[in-house]
């Protein structure tokens, strides 16, 4: 039970960034509020990896362990539901849940994270975060030396290839379709012995989320053992651009260097606004949560 629906600050997203922002708030005694669904991007992933003490644990046990630490402050509340809706009033922000409930916050923080949009074939869903990975960093390490796709086919794919080659000396690249790239870039591709694969993918053949095989349109089949792409994503949460968030040419939040949006009072943090990883959206949680107590206690001090 909350125990009133006024508060200092109020931040949309519970996971990594949410949470370091909270921290940051509960330790200069902030009446924060976190609302939470509940359903981080990286629930499919079975290990988190290059997280300074945490490399190697589930997502879920991290963001357990900070869940605890950060509610042991007294001025920090946590409200599991949906954010649905919001509007800008004169001096502060009302947050609507799915279920009805509002609640009123001077400055809102956004670390809502972004939402990916799986390819509509068969097998891929259910090896994505597991044998199907979109970060040579988070996961690189563990499937190094396998027999490795490269499912990409934009002006990326020969910075992806770069990084992916240091980790596997059996690169394809499959681009589902013709390819998309300069005869300059196409002939650097070959000249790394990475074979190119311009069939149309018909789906994954995997076991409990471990590849094994593509199988293209034509009826040919490639064993894998992984495969790296990186999906088109959206923004997790609407909310931020129907305040008026501006979002930048990669889809992200924009946001100056303490994570100030467009909109005055509207911050945000992690995944939504920069790059995807665990350090990352734990120090621009920290960062959004320092500067937005800053805002506070310039207006408090007349």
């Amino acid at each position: 039970m909350l125990r009133s629906n006024q508060f200092d600050v109020i931040i949309v997203g519970g996971s990594y960034s949410g949470l370091s922002a909270a921290l940051a708030l509960g330790r200069s005694v902030r009446k924060t509020l976190i609302i939470d669904s509940g359903k981080p991007c990286n629930t499919s992933t079975p290990h988190s990896h290059n997280f300074l003490t945490q490399d190697g644990k589930t997502p879920s046990e991290i963001s357990a362990i900070a869940k605890e630490q950060v509610l042991k402050y007294e001025s920090v509340q946590f409200y599991k539901g949906l954010a649905s809706s919001a509007k800008k009033m004169i001096d502060s922000f009302s947050i609507l849940t799915e279920s009805g409930e509002e609640f009123i916050g001077r400055k809102v923080i956004f670390a809502t994270g972004i939402k990916d949009i799986m390819p509509d074939i068969e097998g891929f869903a259910e090896c994505w975060g597991k044998s199907i990975i979109h970060c040579p960093y988070c996961h690189g390490y563990e499937v190094k030396g396998k027999k490795t796709g490269v499912l990409s086919n934009d002006n990326f794919t020969l910075d992806y290839l770069k990084m992916i080659k240091n980790l596997s000396p059996d690169i394809t690249l499959l681009t589902n379709g013709k390819v998309n790239f300069s005869k300059d870039d196409l002939n650097r591709i070959k000249r790394n012995n990475i074979s190119i694969v311009e069939t149309v993918i018909d789906s994954f053949e995997q076991e409990n989320g471990k590849l094994k095989s593509v199988l293209f349109q034509n009826g040919e089949k490639l064993s894998l053992n992984v495969l790296y792409t990186h999906p088109p994503f959206v923004q997790h949460s609407e909310i931020p651009q129907m305040l008026g968030c501006k979002i930048n040419e990669n889809g992200l939040i924009e946001v100056d260097e303490g994570g100030r949006t467009s909109v005055s009072g509207l911050y945000a943090c992690g995944d939504n606004s920069s790059m995807r990883s665990l350090t990352v959206a734990s120090f621009t949680g920290m960062v959004a949560g320092v500067h937005v107590n800053k805002l506070l206690c310039d207006e408090e001090f007349l």
